[in-house]
Protein backbone atom coordinates (compact mmCIF):
# COMPACT_ATOMS: atom_id res chain seq x y z
CA UNK A 1 0.00 0.00 0.00
CA UNK A 2 1.31 3.42 -0.90
CA UNK A 3 1.10 6.60 1.08
CA UNK A 4 2.17 10.16 0.45
CA UNK A 5 3.99 12.40 2.88
CA UNK A 6 2.62 15.91 2.49
CA UNK A 7 3.37 19.39 3.77
CA UNK A 8 1.89 18.59 7.20
CA UNK A 9 4.53 17.30 9.63
CA UNK A 10 3.32 14.17 11.36
CA UNK A 11 0.50 13.59 8.86
CA UNK A 12 0.42 10.64 6.45
CA UNK A 13 -1.92 10.88 3.45
CA UNK A 14 -2.99 7.38 2.42
CA UNK A 15 -3.46 7.55 -1.34
CA UNK A 16 -4.01 3.88 -2.17
CA UNK A 17 -6.31 3.71 -5.24
CA UNK A 18 -8.82 1.40 -3.55
CA UNK A 19 -9.11 3.69 -0.54
CA UNK A 20 -9.71 6.66 -2.83
CA UNK A 21 -12.37 4.76 -4.79
CA UNK A 22 -14.21 3.76 -1.61
CA UNK A 23 -14.04 7.34 -0.34
CA UNK A 24 -15.42 8.71 -3.60
CA UNK A 25 -18.35 6.28 -3.41
CA UNK A 26 -19.04 7.43 0.16
CA UNK A 27 -19.00 11.10 -0.84
CA UNK A 28 -21.84 10.52 -3.33
CA UNK A 29 -25.04 11.96 -1.82
CA UNK A 30 -27.01 9.28 -3.70
CA UNK A 31 -25.27 6.47 -1.79
CA UNK A 32 -27.69 4.89 0.69
CA UNK A 33 -26.94 3.55 4.15
CA UNK A 34 -25.96 0.07 2.93
CA UNK A 35 -23.43 1.41 0.41
CA UNK A 36 -22.03 4.02 2.80
CA UNK A 37 -21.69 1.51 5.63
CA UNK A 38 -19.97 -1.16 3.53
CA UNK A 39 -17.56 1.29 1.90
CA UNK A 40 -16.57 2.79 5.25
CA UNK A 41 -15.84 -0.65 6.65
CA UNK A 42 -13.86 -1.62 3.55
CA UNK A 43 -11.84 1.61 3.54
CA UNK A 44 -10.95 1.13 7.20
CA UNK A 45 -9.72 -2.40 6.51
CA UNK A 46 -7.58 -1.15 3.63
CA UNK A 47 -6.04 1.62 5.75
CA UNK A 48 -4.92 -0.70 8.56
CA UNK A 49 -1.73 -1.83 6.81
CA UNK A 50 -0.43 1.72 6.48
CA UNK A 51 -1.51 2.83 9.95
CA UNK A 52 0.30 -0.12 11.57
CA UNK A 53 3.29 -0.24 9.22
CA UNK A 54 5.95 0.65 11.81
CA UNK A 55 4.59 -1.15 14.88
CA UNK A 56 7.30 -2.96 16.87
CA UNK A 57 7.47 -6.75 16.80
CA UNK A 58 9.19 -9.39 18.92
CA UNK A 59 10.51 -12.84 17.95
CA UNK A 60 7.92 -15.60 18.09
CA UNK A 61 8.72 -19.29 17.61
CA UNK A 62 6.13 -21.52 15.92
CA UNK A 63 6.25 -25.12 14.79
CA UNK A 64 5.59 -25.51 11.06
CA UNK A 65 4.77 -28.94 9.55
CA UNK A 66 8.52 -29.23 8.88
CA UNK A 67 10.45 -27.49 11.66
CA UNK A 68 10.53 -24.71 14.21
CA UNK A 69 10.44 -21.21 12.76
CA UNK A 70 11.19 -17.87 14.39
CA UNK A 71 8.70 -15.35 13.11
CA UNK A 72 7.16 -12.20 14.56
CA UNK A 73 4.45 -11.16 16.99
CA UNK A 74 3.43 -7.63 17.95
CA UNK A 75 5.57 -6.35 20.79
CA UNK A 76 2.73 -4.39 22.38
CA UNK A 77 -1.02 -4.93 22.66
CA UNK A 78 -3.28 -2.95 20.34
CA UNK A 79 -6.32 -0.94 21.36
CA UNK A 80 -8.77 0.67 18.94
CA UNK A 81 -10.49 3.74 20.41
CA UNK A 82 -13.47 4.84 18.29
CA UNK A 83 -15.01 8.24 18.94
CA UNK A 84 -18.71 7.38 18.96
CA UNK A 85 -20.92 7.26 17.04
CA UNK A 86 -19.24 7.43 13.67
CA UNK A 87 -15.92 5.94 14.80
CA UNK A 88 -17.63 2.59 15.29
CA UNK A 89 -17.67 2.10 11.52
CA UNK A 90 -13.89 2.48 11.25
CA UNK A 91 -13.44 0.19 14.24
CA UNK A 92 -15.49 -2.56 12.59
CA UNK A 93 -13.32 -2.51 9.47
CA UNK A 94 -10.09 -2.49 11.45
CA UNK A 95 -11.14 -5.45 13.60
CA UNK A 96 -11.29 -7.59 10.46
CA UNK A 97 -7.47 -7.49 10.40
CA UNK A 98 -6.92 -6.86 14.12
CA UNK A 99 -9.29 -9.36 15.78
CA UNK A 100 -7.20 -9.51 18.96
CA UNK A 101 -7.28 -5.74 19.57
CA UNK A 102 -8.94 -4.32 22.64
CA UNK A 103 -11.53 -1.58 22.27
CA UNK A 104 -11.92 1.68 24.17
CA UNK A 105 -15.24 3.50 23.72
CA UNK A 106 -15.34 7.29 23.81
CA UNK A 107 -18.83 8.76 23.54
CA UNK A 108 -19.02 12.38 22.42
CA UNK A 109 -21.56 14.66 20.77
CA UNK A 110 -21.00 18.07 19.26
CA UNK A 111 -22.73 21.07 20.79
CA UNK A 112 -24.19 22.68 17.66
CA UNK A 113 -23.91 26.17 19.16
CA UNK A 114 -20.31 26.08 20.36
CA UNK A 115 -19.13 23.34 17.94
CA UNK A 116 -17.23 21.90 20.91
CA UNK A 117 -17.49 18.25 22.02
CA UNK A 118 -19.28 17.07 25.13
CA UNK A 119 -18.39 13.66 26.56
CA UNK A 120 -21.12 11.31 27.73
CA UNK A 121 -19.22 7.99 28.02
CA UNK A 122 -15.69 6.66 28.44
CA UNK A 123 -14.62 3.05 28.95
CA UNK A 124 -11.18 1.65 28.15
CA UNK A 125 -9.10 -1.47 28.80
CA UNK A 126 -6.80 -1.32 31.82
CA UNK A 127 -3.62 -1.71 29.76
CA UNK A 128 -3.68 1.68 27.98
CA UNK A 129 -0.15 2.50 29.14
CA UNK A 130 1.31 -0.68 27.62
CA UNK A 131 -0.64 -0.52 24.34
CA UNK A 132 -0.46 1.12 20.95
CA UNK A 133 -3.75 3.01 20.73
CA UNK A 134 -5.49 3.81 17.43
CA UNK A 135 -7.97 6.65 17.94
CA UNK A 136 -10.46 6.53 15.07
CA UNK A 137 -13.13 8.87 13.70
CA UNK A 138 -14.14 9.21 10.02
CA UNK A 139 -13.93 13.01 10.11
CA UNK A 140 -11.36 15.47 11.45
CA UNK A 141 -13.31 18.71 11.06
CA UNK A 142 -12.78 21.30 13.79
CA UNK A 143 -10.38 18.93 15.54
CA UNK A 144 -11.89 19.49 18.97
CA UNK A 145 -13.36 16.00 19.39
CA UNK A 146 -10.09 14.34 18.45
CA UNK A 147 -8.16 16.68 20.74
CA UNK A 148 -10.46 15.95 23.68
CA UNK A 149 -10.53 12.18 23.11
CA UNK A 150 -6.74 11.95 22.94
CA UNK A 151 -6.47 14.11 26.05
CA UNK A 152 -8.75 11.76 27.98
CA UNK A 153 -6.76 8.72 26.85
CA UNK A 154 -3.51 10.36 27.94
CA UNK A 155 -5.00 11.25 31.32
CA UNK A 156 -5.71 7.55 31.80
CA UNK A 157 -2.18 6.51 30.95
CA UNK A 158 -1.99 6.08 27.16
CA UNK A 159 1.45 6.95 25.83
CA UNK A 160 1.57 5.62 22.25
CA UNK A 161 -1.31 6.99 20.19
CA UNK A 162 -2.19 7.43 16.50
CA UNK A 163 -5.21 9.22 15.06
CA UNK A 164 -6.93 7.73 12.01
CA UNK A 165 -9.61 9.40 9.88
CA UNK A 166 -10.93 9.22 6.33
CA UNK A 167 -11.38 12.96 5.83
CA UNK A 168 -9.58 15.93 7.34
CA UNK A 169 -9.14 19.62 6.66
CA UNK A 170 -6.57 22.29 7.46
CA UNK A 171 -8.44 23.64 10.48
CA UNK A 172 -8.74 20.23 12.11
CA UNK A 173 -5.14 19.32 11.42
CA UNK A 174 -3.94 22.62 12.86
CA UNK A 175 -5.96 22.14 16.04
CA UNK A 176 -4.96 18.51 16.60
CA UNK A 177 -1.28 18.91 15.75
CA UNK A 178 -0.98 21.98 18.00
CA UNK A 179 -2.61 20.20 20.94
CA UNK A 180 -0.93 16.80 20.48
CA UNK A 181 2.19 17.13 18.30
CA UNK A 182 3.35 13.69 19.48
CA UNK A 183 0.35 11.93 17.89
CA UNK A 184 0.77 11.03 14.19
CA UNK A 185 -2.28 11.46 11.96
CA UNK A 186 -3.34 9.15 9.12
CA UNK A 187 -5.96 10.39 6.66
CA UNK A 188 -7.19 9.50 3.17
CA UNK A 189 -7.95 13.09 2.15
CA UNK A 190 -7.38 16.69 3.18
CA UNK A 191 -10.35 18.78 2.01
CA UNK A 192 -10.15 22.56 1.54
CA UNK A 193 -12.36 24.03 4.24
CA UNK A 194 -15.13 23.98 6.83
CA UNK A 195 -18.50 25.66 6.37
CA UNK A 196 -20.15 27.90 8.96
CA UNK A 197 -21.65 24.88 10.72
CA UNK A 198 -18.30 23.14 11.09
CA UNK A 199 -18.78 20.55 8.34
CA UNK A 200 -15.98 19.62 5.95
CA UNK A 201 -16.48 20.88 2.36
CA UNK A 202 -16.85 19.09 -0.01
CA UNK A 203 -16.74 16.36 2.65
CA UNK A 204 -19.39 13.67 2.74
CA UNK A 205 -21.98 15.06 5.14
CA UNK A 206 -22.53 13.71 8.64
CA UNK A 207 -20.73 10.35 8.74
CA UNK A 208 -22.61 9.13 11.80
CA UNK A 209 -26.04 9.90 10.33
CA UNK A 210 -25.17 8.30 7.02
CA UNK A 211 -23.64 5.19 8.63
CA UNK A 212 -26.55 4.60 11.02
CA UNK A 213 -29.31 5.71 8.65
CA UNK A 214 -30.48 8.63 10.79
CA UNK A 215 -30.31 11.29 8.06
CA UNK A 216 -33.25 13.68 8.02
Amino acid sequence: MSSTKNNWPGVTLIDHPLVQVKLTQMRDAAAGTQVFRSRLTQAATLMVAEVTRDLSTRPCVVRTPMADHTGAALARPLIIAPIMRAGLGLMEGMLHLLPDAGVAHIGMFRNEETLRPETYYFKAPANLAEADVLVVDPMLATGWSATAAIGQLKERGAKSLRFVCLLSCAQGLEQLRAAHPDVPVFTAAIDPELNAKGYIVPGLGDAGDRYFGTVG
